[in-house]
């Protein structure tokens, strides 16, 4: 299982560039070049960080066997990337917008608890207020897998659980980013940065690591280019221009359940929360009519539907001598599936779309809470054909699945 998951993330990250040029390349003004027909501008460059690990957990907190708090990570990373060509579409409608990969390293000062993870990421940026010609505030965020967490569970004699629980868990970021142009070929960025781990659910526990930060980096631009001032007007017009698509998507995972029994036939308030052996396959689908407001930014409803075989196990288990297990009676496909009608906003550009969703299930939602959200960061194959790689929750906090999949947009 490991290894597939390690397989899984490397084909994540790597099919990234391999297979966007040709969506790129197929321009619908024949006027203007578009996508890769004319080379980007490629930079690299090394990045430091220092973060604060927020203590949202008590193993943080110093609940772990080295009885001592987890409090700061020192990083590096390399990071390349490209900035689209400023004569081409792209490079006009999204002026300074640039994209790559990245891999970094990490250590908590707390090797045997934590371990030395390594970050594998795909990253995205663009300024949005100019002060001159060299200096710029933008955003930037990364999305990816960090690998080789130390893990393993501690003896429940011990009384320690790892709050992330596996060796692989997906990595996130967002920050606000401070650059300055030292030279036509030298920048220098300074960002605050906000960061997660999580391993979706797919294993326990799962409470994650969150931590906010600095970050400084130096980027070496290989074959600077001149940005253009001109922009066509009927490109703009056409690309600012209002339209219809509708997304649909197919996506699965993998997860494992909780469930909230009292075994001694007490009434607690809550009840105990316990760990169901095993893990659970989920299934959904997702179709989404939404409209473009501009060329950035898009808003729509969707209607989902999700098969999830841990659903409903609540209601259905057996009251039993607790040292023999856990047992349920059999769950209906029935009970296994909920419905329900999310609202969406997305940031649109030329590779990638981040869309963020929140929603309310009107069918079957027992077993979990019915009002969900959902972050997604979507990779285009080619101009229409994508792939999906996010995560659902419930309650803003309490983790669902992920949502692996792949989908297809039909431009209306």
């Amino acid at each position: 299982m490991k290894l597939k998951k390690t397989v899984c993330s490397v084909f994540l990250i790597s099919s990234l560039f391999c297979s966007s040029a040709f969506a790129l390349n197929n321009s619908d003004l024949d006027t203007i070049p578009g996508g890769f027909s004319r080379s980007p501008e490629w930079f690299a460059g090394p990045e430091a960080e220092v973060d604060y690990v927020i203590p949202t957990d008590a193993f943080y907190q110093g609940s772990n066997p080295e009885g001592s708090p987890i409090r700061a990570s020192l990083g590096i990373a390399f990071k390349g990337g490209f900035r689209f060509n400023p004569d081409t579409k792209e490079g006009m409608l999204y002026k300074g917008l640039y994209q790559g990969v990245g891999v970094g390293l990490k250590t908590f000062m707390h090797q045997e608890l934590m371990g030395k993870p390594a970050m594998f990421y795909v990253f995205q940026g663009a300024p949005f207020h100019h002060f001159g010609s060299r200096f710029h505030l933008g955003y930037e965020w990364k999305f990816g897998v960090a690998v080789g967490w130390h893990h393993e569970q501690v003896t429940a004699n011990d009384g320690f659980a790892h709050t992330l629980s596996t060796a692989i868990t997906a990595h996130m970021g967002i920050a606000l980013k401070m650059s300055y142009d030292l030279t036509d070929r030298w920048s220098l960025a300074l960002a605050l940065e906000g960061i997660h781990h999580s391993n979706g659910n797919t294993s326990w526990r799962n409470a994650g690591l969150n931590a906010a930060g600095l970050s400084l980096g130096v980027s070496y631009i290989f074959n600077p280019q001149l940005q253009t001032i001109y922009t066509s007007p009927e490109l703009t017009e056409e690309a600012d221009r209002k339209k219809w698509f509708i997304d649909v998507m197919g996506f699965g995972a993998w997860r494992q359940r909780i469930i909230h029994i009292d075994p001694c036939e007490a009434i607690p308030n809550p009840a105990p929360s316990y760990l169901v052996p095993g893990k659970y396959a989920v299934a959904g689908v997702q179709v989404a009519p939404t409209i473009s407001l501009n060329r950035w930014v898009a808003v729509g409803p969707a209607f989902d539907l999700i098969w999830d075989k841990s659903n409903a196990l609540q209601a259905h288990w057996i009251e039993m001598p607790w040292e023999e297990g856990m047992y349920f009676t059999p769950v209906s496909f029935k009970e296994q599936i909920s419905a329900g009608i999310s609202a969406h906003a997305e940031l649109t550009t030329p590779i990638f779309a981040v869309n963020a969703g929140i929603g309310y299930n009107f069918i079957n939602p027992k077993g979990d809470i019915a009002f969900y959200q959902s972050l997604t960061v979507k990779t285009f194959l080619t101009k229409n054909l994508y792939l999906n790689f996010g995560y659902r929750l419930a309650g803003f906090k309490d983790p669902h699945h992920l949502m692996l999949g792949v989908g297809y947009r039909f431009r209306l």
